[in-house]
């Protein structure tokens, strides 16, 4: 593969009288999977600097099973354990099921080949008006959570009939893992839910349930383990601030139950204090914010989807999900991406930084906004050192968090897609783009990593079982259970909480000691100062020579620097008899190199005879910084 980083410069000169030139310096950092990091300088006579990039990623990802789920389209949330991947249903059950909207129950013991093993369908899933959207494991105790919510009509989830809300618990222990008996239902209803269990008592677990209104539930789970109904705790107010869609999107909890971590839309990103309901007083139920509402960090667009706390790091990961312009105003390019939240001083949060895909970039929107398309970041889960994310038809993303400062990208899987699905989401997987495939790639859900393998679903296109290979590989590998949406497994190895039941880390404490870090692909040159001759004298023959500077950062295993024809200066239609010189102090390298300067010499003959025309001279040339060996 060759990565080139291409940066262009006038040089110039003048007859009579004398004149001054423009050289545009450039500062171009090439960093995998993205767009241009910054240029410095703006060049007003239309000789620019640019980047061609092609994508190079230290990390990959390894497919190590497809099921696609009968290809029936509009997938739904998944839930993992052990043997069994659960995956709910976008759109709700009709005629009788016959659409095969239930709960698909997957037998992933050999990751390479899952296989359905049952279908859930009448009389408990698979109903009209009912969408599987949610669904979460309480693991230690066996229970599968699922939320039906928010089954939209035509244009939206192609439900039947209107929206029919519930939430049901069933037993999955044992045998029941692939055949699950009913615990509990109920007809509530919110958006999406975290699954706090707590640490020191697995038998209790609370369910954080945000509507995407201005009021948000807390409920102890723990009496549908006796087939009765959860215990509301709290329903209220989320207290940032009421308007038109400024509801709580989701939230995550902290391991030890005391902060949570809000998504809000159209609201931004604040903290809460929520210690009251996780311990075990129930008269000190008191919901306070620790972000005042005015300090709470707001952005424009549709708003945040998601909010993760990065472990051991005072910094949040909040992503944004945004469809496209068929949904409603405000949405489409540049859809939503991920944005690094410093909470040091959880009173006063600040965003930092970002992470956005090439579709990401504003520039892209003024050709390119598909309407039933969205490229847009949506669910993370993380590792101390990666963000993995669902970015819609972004794919599937692995970034690197060691520094939030400044994410990047370690590795990217796009699935091929289906032919045909059942089913395409209308907001969603629902447009024809000449010379893209990835518009029909719909990556959706939390990702859950378990033993080492990332599950993760494709809305059109089923369930893929991953193998992360790359920069900080072992952390990946060690782990028994990870998901961004509850507090389970080896959550509390990372965040340990004192007096929690004991937890199986082995993994991690056998994981060799040492420090690491790793270097994205990068290619920078920078040019310098003003290149000019100043003035040439008509009638008199002498050789005039001018330098500039270039700057090389190269982390390739070897680069070389070139530059286009400099053929010969012109002042209009006019050109000068002999032709521009160009040298280069030094124009290859055989490894990695840092800020190494370069002297750029030009060098012009005039003869006795030469005639001169009065005004400027100049020549515009392209040099190019490039690799065999990123």
């Amino acid at each position: 593969m060759r990565s080139r980083l291409v940066a262009g410069m006038a040089v110039a000169a003048m007859a009579v009288p004398v004149a001054s030139a423009s050289a545009h310096p450039a500062d171009y950092m090439y960093t995998p999977g993205g767009e241009y990091v910054r240029e410095i300088g703006n060049p007003d006579d239309g000789v620019g600097t640019f980047l061609q990039r092609e994508v190079d990623t230290p990390g990959s990802f390894t497919q190590i099973g497809h099921e696609p789920l009968m290809g029936r389209g509009m997938n739904a949330a998944i839930a993992v354990h052990k043997r069994y991947v659960y995956v709910g249903s976008r759109t709700d059950g009709k005629n009788n099921n016959a659409n095969h909207a239930g709960i698909f129950i997957v037998d992933a013991q050999d990751p390479a080949h899952p296989q359905i093993v049952k279908e859930m369908g009448p009389p408990y899933e698979g109903l009209p008006g009912e969408s599987s959207r949610e669904l979460r494991v309480w693991r230690s105790q066996n229970v599968l959570v699922v939320l039906h919510t928010n089954c939209g009509g035509n244009g939206a989830h192609q439900c039947s009939i209107a929206s029919r809300s519930s939430m049901r618990f069933y037993d999955i222990s044992g045998d029941k893992a692939a055949n699950p008996e009913l615990l509990y239902q109920n007809t509530r209803d919110t958006h999406e839910f975290f699954i706090w269990e707590d640490p020191k008592n697995p038998k209790r677990a609370l369910m954080f349930a945000a509507s995407a209104g201005s009021q948000f539930q807390i409920y102890d789970i723990s009496p549908v383990l006796n087939k009765e109904a959860p215990v509301q705790l709290f329903s209220g107010n989320h207290g940032f601030g009421n308007s038109s869609g400024s509801g709580i999107h989701s939230f995550s909890v902290s391991n030890d139950g005391k902060k949570a971590y809000f998504a809000l839309l159209t609201r931004g990103f604040g903290i809460t204090d929520v210690s009251a309901f996780t311990d075990t007083d129930p008269t000190t139920n008191t919901y306070r914010l620790i972000t005042p509402q005015a300090n709470r960090v707001q952005w424009p667009g549709p708003g945040a989807h998601s909010a993760v706390k990065l472990w051991n790091k005072d910094w949040v990961y909040v992503s944004d999900e945004v469809y496209g312009t068929i949904t409603a105003a405000g949405h489409g390019c540049p859809w939503g991406w991920a944005r690094f939240i410093d909470v040091a001083d959880e009173t006063r949060p600040v965003v930092r930084s970002e992470f956005r895909l090439p579709e990401n970039q504003p520039g892209l929107c003024s050709s390119f906004n598909p309407p039933r398309t969205s490229y847009s970041a949506h669910n993370p889960t993380l590792t101390p050192s990666i963000a993995f994310s669902t970015w819609h038809s972004g794919g599937f993303q692995a970034i690197d968090i060691t520094n939030p400062n400044t994410p990047t990208q370690l590795a990217q899987f796009k699935p091929d897609p289906l032919p045909m699905v059942s089913l395409e989401d209308p907001r969603l997987s629902s447009d024809d783009i000449p010379g893209r495939t990835d518009n029909k790639v719909v990556m959706w859900s939390y990702p859950v990593i378990q033993d080492g393998l990332i599950y993760t679903v494709d809305l059109r296109n089923g369930l893929y079982i991953l193998k992360y290979n790359g920069p900080y590989q072992h952390e990946v590998d060690s782990i028994g259970f990870l998901e961004g949406n509850s507090n389970q497994g080896d959550a509390l190895c990372y965040e340990p909480v004192p007096g929690q039941v004991n937890v199986d880390c082995s993994a991690h404490v056998d994981t060799p000691a040492g420090a690491g870090g790793s270097v994205p692909a990068t290619l920078s040159l920078a040019l310098g100062t003003n290149a000019t001759f100043g003035a040439f004298t008509p009638g008199v023959a002498k050789d005039y020579t001018t330098s500039t500077t270039a700057n090389v950062i190269s982390s390739a295993g070897d680069a070389a620097l070139t530059y286009s024809d400099p053929g010969h200066l012109m002042n209009g239609t006019f050109a000068l008899p002999q032709p521009l010189q160009v040298s280069l102090s030094k124009a290859a390298w055989t490894g990695p190199v840092s800020n190494d300067p370069v002297t750029i010499t030009f060098k012009q003959r005039i003869e006795a005879t030469d005639a001169l025309r009065t005004g400027a001279y100049s020549k515009t040339l392209t040099f190019t910084l490039s690799t065999t060996n990123p």
